[in-house]
């Protein structure tokens, strides 16, 4: 699916349709929202590998919960709110599961990245990596502002809406997420 933008009043009227049932306005919303809720997910999780399966979860909710909608105007904060639950929720049952199980079970967060090709690619792919893996140790108080940040361009005001911060808040969380980030990567990435 491609993104879709939807202005305030489209956005009204998309979910007054869905909310009457009317498929095709449930699936602009869904394509209009899918990608920043992929990154929610992922900023609360910190795992990429779940986000797909957990959008899918969101989507489920927030189409079982849109009578709840009080104000159309606050989709994207309602949103935000039941992606954000939702990865917690998921989150907790599998440290619950994880406690049950011996060291030797435990598989590691990211999966293998595949060599393919030349030493560029390779060096790229780690460097991938290496990011990702920062960032995933970021504590989620971190993360989620610094992933809706910066792989999803959210102001800060929107940020602070959906997080209930205010924007100095978010500003100080992600000055903090940046130097944290710059200390795990001082030794580990060339300048």
């Amino acid at each position: 699916m491609t993104a879709v933008t939807i202005d305030a009043e489209s956005l009204k009227e998309q979910i007054a349709r869905a909310r009457q049932g009317d498929r095709w306005a449930a699936e602009r919303l869904v394509r209009a929202h899918e990608g920043w809720v992929r990154s929610a997910i992922y900023a609360v999780s910190g795992r990429r590998d779940e986000a797909d399966d957990l959008a899918q979860q969101v989507w489920a909710r927030a189409w079982d919960r849109l009578d709840t909608l009080e104000n159309p105007a606050q989709f994207r904060a309602w949103l935000y709110t039941i992606a954000r639950n939702t990865a917690i929720d998921v989150g907790t049952a599998e440290r619950r599961r994880r406690t049950k199980t011996t060291a030797l079970e435990r598989t590691t967060d990211l999966p293998e990245r595949p060599q393919r090709g030349p030493a560029a690619t390779a060096a790229g792919n780690e460097l991938h990596a290496t990011l990702l893996r920062a960032v995933q140790s970021l504590p989620a108080l971190y993360r989620e502002p610094f992933v809706l940040r910066h792989l999803q361009d959210w102001s800060y005001a929107e940020i602070g809406e959906v997080l209930g911060l205010t924007t100095e808040t978010v500003e100080t969380r992600l000055v903090r997420a940046r130097r944290m980030l710059r200390e795990m990567l001082q030794d580990k990435v060339e300048p």
